[in-house]
């Protein structure tokens, strides 16, 4: 009986106790998260305003939403509803600085796991992190120099310290780091040799060392202690030296997923790709892009590793041809990129069958011919196709317009495709077409409508004809067309005017005529190339509304009249180019407002007057860089690795291919005549450019001194003029200058002697001008000019002219003895000689005088009659 109490007594104890784990488990379901908990949230959220931040502006505004778990950012556990997950990525505004975070807030979150304070602005951590159950700390894109105190956190699996500014130091005698299962120390200052202490981290599973100042060798045996590793990033670490073939150790143990190794110095005798790739079947991700490999095309990797999903080895050595095994099928491949290496060949007719699933293919810069394969038409995930920079030929299969339905950037500039644009198109989805720089011809399809999404379309350098289309300002996302160099001709459409997004337009080297529509007010347009071109008229005024114009080219084309006074209100332009145009007056005082140009050619005109002073005010090479890229959104084509992920919850891998955003310095191109030459500036030259052509008008005046104000400028030509006075001698201030031609005018004095400290001059004229004296030294630069910089002034003397500066002494000469009297007689000939033919001269003026003047010749003969009568009385 008592054993049966006892047992009865036990019973209701263990009852009682499940009924009150069940009220406080239904308490706490009820009410949410914990009152420390919420405020601990609240108290984190006040330090990262500090001190006038409005970030989690939702956290505790809401009073019916109490519970905290119910917070953006914020994850709870479904049973216990403690913190669990803490999201705060971007949370602080950039605009309050820098700050350091108080590890005391959260002291509160007992049971957190994954804690994201990354792209915070955060420079370091005050005190201990004390966090038990913490796997996960994300502090990247942050200002850390040094690694947060780890001791307090023995759960931590997962550190992400990329993109902050620690040093290889700070990796020293951290041995609380060896349960590291994912460490990532990318973009940040670790220099010289890889850090000691990474080979003794042997439970990691990924490691990422891209981007970083290492210059020492990495061998294979150092990676070979991470058993486990599958995740290897250690690219873009240009003097990295990476040994993989001089190995005596046994292969590796691990199976890599991920092996990323760009850029770098990859086995550098051999030049071979890693050997012990071979053993490796668990790939997901090969990125060896510019690494100097040579060999044949490793197509091995996808027979041996079947789940394989990027394959990149852009930028190396590669040569042969594409060849896959027979009847070869690849079907988790979505990126496919060995673009800039020495391909030849055909590409394989059955491509679309081999890599059915392909999102992005990339063949561009290489040795590639032969026809378009039909096959790509297959490719129904395609996004992007990029086979530029070949040798391709034919017309584009129509299979190719109608199969790629998800294409977004089709590229295939710099070929010898040909033929009219396919009849029939469904690249709906498509963002971006390149075709300039082949052979195509006839007019503008208008299957082109179909993809009413285009962003950027490019058909430049080809035999396009007839009118430039009406319905292309159908296309309201447009930001770049670039036409030129083609057959176009009549009128600009005036359904440019619709284009509000558009900020390139190229039309040059066409047969547009008459002017541009009045309609044209773009007020995003950046880039403006109307060069080459039959446009008329004046300048129109409607181009005083492109308020963000960086370039505005109308050279070579028949506008006549002044230039504008709106000119001056273009505060953003950086080249304005009008040569070779019907233009004249003076030069307007306008242009002196526009103190960002850097590149300004009125040459080969008809303006006349004075070359304003205060043309000194102009940038014209004081500043870089301002040149901008054209603002269109940013792309990238990928695909989450499914496959392929670790318990982080947090980063997700994708595969990025970069696709440019729009067109930037790398894609304009200026022509500017500087040396004596017409050159075209472009890439990243184009920034540094700088340079005045006022030549071959009809200006008058002096050279303003204050030109020499302009110690930046790189090319100044003020040739075919007709300047007078001198050369002034501030033009030895002009420091940067490269090219300075003054030729072809009326200058007059001498050629400054210190503009010899000129030392980056290398072309320079004063030819056909009036000047005098002596030359400068021949030192430095002017060691180098010839004769033909200084011809056609011939009072110029010194090397390298062939007139000495010192006077000529003449050897004195024995005169004859007789000497006196033959000058005598030489001086009385010429005298009776002068005199007589005088004394004729005025003989005959006389008669011809009276001949046509009666009234004079009558007079006279009265006066002789007279006079002989009184005469003939005398005698």
């Amino acid at each position: 009986m008592g054993a049966v109490t006892s047992g009865l007594y036990n019973a209701i104890i263990l009852y009682g106790s499940f009924l009150c784990l069940l009220l406080v488990v239904g308490y706490y379901g009820c009410l949410g998260c914990l009152e420390d908990e919420r405020v601990g949230l609240l108290n984190l959220k006040a330090s990262i305003n500090h001190p006038n931040g409005t970030a989690l502006s939702s956290w505790g505004a809401d009073i019916i939403v109490a519970d905290c778990c119910r917070w953006e950012y914020v994850t709870c556990d479904n049973i216990t509803n403690r913190v669990i997950q803490l999201s705060l990525n971007f949370t602080r505004d950039q605009n309050l600085g820098i700050w350091s975070f108080n590890a005391s807030l959260l002291l509160p979150f007992h049971q957190l796991q994954i804690l994201d304070l990354s792209s915070n602005e955060l420079t370091g951590f005050q005190g201990l992190l004390r966090l038990k159950k913490l796997r996960v700390l994300d502090v990247r894109a942050n200002d850390l120099t040094t690694i947060p105190v780890l001791s307090a956190l023995p759960s931590l699996k997962v550190l992400y310290l990329g993109s902050n500014y620690i040093n290889s130091s700070q990796l020293r005698g951290r041995e609380y780091l060896s349960k590291l299962e994912v460490l990532d120390l990318a973009n940040n200052n670790l220099m010289g040799s890889v850090p000691p202490i990474i080979g003794t981290l042997n439970r990691l599973k990924s490691l990422s060392l891209r981007s970083n100042n290492l210059n020492d060798s990495l061998s294979i045996e150092g990676l070979c202690k991470l058993s486990d590793l599958e995740d290897f990033e250690g690219g873009d670490n240009k003097n990295l030296k990476v040994e993989t073939e001089n190995s005596t150790s046994q292969l590796p143990l691990f199976q890599l997923r991920v092996f990323r190794l760009s850029k770098c110095v990859l086995n550098e005798e051999s030049q071979v790709i890693p050997s012990f790739l071979s053993n490796q079947y668990e790939l997901r991700v090969v990125d060896l892009r510019n690494n100097g490999i040579i060999g044949d095309i490793p197509t091995w990797l996808l027979v041996n590793n079947s789940k394989l999903e990027s394959f990149s080895l852009s930028g190396n050595q590669l040569r042969g041809p594409l060849a896959f095994e027979l009847n070869a099928k690849h079907a988790y491949i979505i990126h496919f990129d060995v673009s800039s290496n020495l391909i030849q060949g055909e590409i394989p007719p059955d491509i679309g069958s081999i890599l059915p699933n392909l999102q992005a293919l990339n063949m561009s810069r290489n040795a590639l011919h032969g026809n378009f394969p039909t096959s790509i038409g297959d490719m129904k995930n395609l996004m992007l196709l990029d086979l530029s920079n070949n040798n391709l030929s034919g017309l584009l299969p129509q299979h190719l317009l109608r199969g790629c339905i998800s294409l977004k950037f089709l590229i295939l500039s710099n070929n010898n495709f040909d033929g009219n644009f396919p009849a029939e198109s469904n690249l709906t989805s498509l963002l971006y077409l390149f075709l300039d720089n082949n052979r195509f011809s006839g007019k503008i399809s208008r299957e082109l409508l179909k993809s009413s999404s285009l962003q950027m379309l490019d058909l430049g350098n080809n035999s396009f004809s007839g009118q430039i289309p009406d319905w292309i300002g159908n296309f309201p996302w447009l930001i770049s067309v670039v036409l030129s160099k083609n057959h176009f001709e009549g009128v600009m459409p005036t359904s440019f005017c619709k284009l509000g997004k558009l900020q390139l337009l190229d039309l040059s080297s066409n047969k547009v005529g008459m002017s541009i529509p009045p309609c044209f007010n773009l007020s995003n347009l950046q880039y403006l190339h109307l060069q080459s071109n039959e446009l008329t008229g004046d300048i129109p005024n409607v181009l005083s509304r492109l308020s963000s114009l960086f370039i505005l080219d109308l050279k070579d084309n028949k506008f006549w009249g002044t230039i504008p006074p709106w000119i001056g209100s273009l505060t953003s332009l950086r080249v304005l180019l009008l040569r070779g145009n019907e233009l004249h007056g003076s030069i307007p005082l306008d242009l002196c407002h526009l103190r960002s140009i850097r590149m300004m050619d009125l040459s080969h005109n008809n303006f006349s007057g004075s070359i304003p002073p205060c043309l000194n005010n102009l940038t014209l090479g004081a500043q870089d860089g301002l040149f901008l890229p054209i603002d269109g959104p940013e792309y990238w084509v990928g695909s989450v690795l499914a496959t392929y992920s670790y318990e982080s919850q947090i980063s997700v891998l994708f595969i990025f291919i970069e696709v440019q955003s729009g067109p930037s310095n790398e894609d304009e191109k200026v022509d500017f005549t500087t040396k004596w030459r017409f050159e075209s500036y472009e890439g990243m030259v184009l920034p540094k450019m700088s340079g005045m052509d006022l030549s071959w008008n009809n200006l008058t005046g002096s050279i303003p001194p204050e030109l020499g104000d302009l110690s930046e400028i790189h090319s100044i030509n003020l040739s075919g003029n007709h300047l007078t006075g001198s050369i002034p001698e501030t033009f030895s201030n002009l420091k940067a200058i490269e090219s300075l031609d003054l030729s072809h005018n009326m200058l007059i004095g001498q050629i400054p002697p210190r503009m010899i400290d000129l030392y980056n001059l290398a072309a320079f004229s004063v030819a056909y001008n009036d000047l005098s004296g002596k030359l400068p030294e021949r030192k430095a630069q002017f060691a180098t000019f010839e004769e033909s910089s200084y011809e056609g002034n011939p009072l110029l003397c010194g090397l390298p002219l062939n007139r000495s500066c010192s006077p000529a002494r003449a050897a004195p000469k024995t005169p004859p003895a007789n000497s006196d009297n033959e000058e005598k007689e030489s001086w009385e000939v010429s005298f009776l000689w002068s005199f007589g033919g005088s004394f004729g001269v005025a003989f005959l003026g006389i008669v011809v005088f009276l001949y046509f003047n009666s009234y004079y010749r009558e007079l006279l003969f009265y006066f002789i009659a007279k006079n002989l009568t009184f005469l003939r009385l005398r005698g």
